[in-house]
């Protein structure tokens, strides 16, 4: 049984129809930017929904140190566990192969009169209590395959080191030192190696510069301290250093990327790649575990680096941008051989696959403000939405609006 047959019949279908975005969304919803406003914008808990669990459960995760992979076992992997009133949610959210292994908020913190950094806190899933728990060491986390694992840096970055944090217990049962200072990582689809992305300053760094009024704002630099990537056998430590050059030219579509342009594995874990930003999703280098620069994959040339689901379990799908055609927030579905959209599905950010059909999403509600989202589930060839949690809130604030971390469970 697929996700939307589990969920058709036990959720009843969305009540109230979702208006069109407002002006300049699709703008507005692509990470794309050369210069991007940091703007802090807080969730909010959503109290007044019920939370719809069709799974009670939380997977059975091995807390005991035997490895970073995918656990097995536990409960079924194609349940869903909604928190419709938890904004951000406070309790384990999971759909299909996906589990929400943490989340984060960002606000800027000024570290000297003339340095500011966007600075992320992160929330994390304890499996032994199933509940999200607020960890601040951490400037960056990436949570394992399985959920029984994080890899951490802390707080100040480039980091020197990275910790391996047993989830259950709090504690970094290892450091793995590096040659050059890290910003970002990413763990291998089995868990069993990590791409460290590494920077020569903090990838969150603020600049001050002027608005169009003249007034002092404080915005991402126009270039990126990024400089490489390390592949890391998590069991050992060991890797080696990959220098990558980046443009110092704003207006070079070849070699532009963000302040933060972080690498991971590909669908199947035998590459890492990035994405640039000046050029789109059609811009991405791909590099094989030993550094070499590649030919990206035939099914994943055509990724949408800013579209985190990417390609689908079985391959034959790839998430693609923001649509709004046929439907009022809708998002493409890709053919993977071609780059060509096949299909309009709901979601107007697919965020992860639930399945080979089925992804998690944000979409927004009956109030057709853009920044008023929560997280759903929807499916390929079906106009039908799930509500997986509560809405974030659309206000500015300093600490930001939380950012899930999905995982493959």
């Amino acid at each position: 049984m697929n996700v939307d047959e589990l969920v058709r019949d036990a959720l009843r279908e969305q009540a109230a129809e979702l208006t069109a975005p407002g002006p300049g969304f699709a703008d507005r919803v692509l990470a794309v930017r050369r210069r991007r406003r940091v703007r802090g914008l807080v969730a909010v808990a959503a109290a007044t929904a019920a939370v719809i669990t069709v799974s009670v459960g939380v997977p059975a995760l091995d807390s005991g140190g035997g490895g970073t992979g995918p656990s097995g076992g536990g409960v079924g992997q194609t349940e869903v566990v909604a928190r419709t009133g938890q904004s951000p949610p406070r309790e384990l959210l999971a759909a299909g192969d996906v589990a929400m292994g943490a989340y984060f908020t960002t606000e800027k913190v000024r570290r000297s009169e003339d340095r500011l950094v966007s600075e992320r806190t992160y929330w994390l899933l304890d499996p032994g209590t199933g509940k999200y728990e607020k960890d601040d060491r951490w400037s960056f986390a990436a949570v394992a395959p399985g959920l029984r694992t994080a890899a951490v840096l802390e707080r100040e970055l480039p980091a020197g080191r990275i910790g391996l944090l047993d989830l259950a217990s709090g504690e970094v049962k290892r450091w793995i030192p590096v040659d050059h200072e890290v910003g970002g990582l990413a763990f291998s689809p089995d868990g069993r190696r990590l791409v460290a992305t590494t920077y020569g300053e903090d990838p969150g760094l603020l600049v001050k510069t002027q608005d169009s009024d003249g007034s002092v704002v404080w915005d991402l630099p126009l270039t990126s301290s990024r400089n490489g990537f390390q592949v890391i056998d998590v069991a050992s430590g060991a890797g080696t250093w990959t220098e990558v050059r980046t443009s110092d030219d704003p207006l070079d579509p070849a070699g532009f990327v963000n302040a933060r342009q972080d690498f991971a594995f590909n669908a199947d874990g035998r590459f890492v790649w990035a994405g640039r930003a000046a050029s789109g999703g059609a811009a991405l280098d791909f590099f094989d575990l030993d550094g070499n620069a590649v030919v990206p994959p035939a099914r994943e040339a055509h990724l949408v680096w800013h579209v985190d689901a990417g390609l689908s379990p079985d391959g034959q799908r790839l998430a693609g941008d923001f649509a709004g055609k046929t439907r009022k927030t809708s998002s493409w579905i890709l053919d993977p051989r071609t780059g060509e959209q096949v299909a309009e599905v709901r979601g107007q950010q697919l965020l992860a696959w639930a399945d080979s059909d089925s992804l998690v999403a944000w979409d927004i509600g009956a109030d057709g403000d853009e920044f008023h989202q929560r997280l759903v589930l929807v499916t390929v060839g079906s106009d039908k939405v799930v509500p997986l949690s509560g809405f974030r809130s659309p206000k500015d604030d300093t600490k930001g609006r939380w950012e899930p971390v999905f995982v493959r469970r």
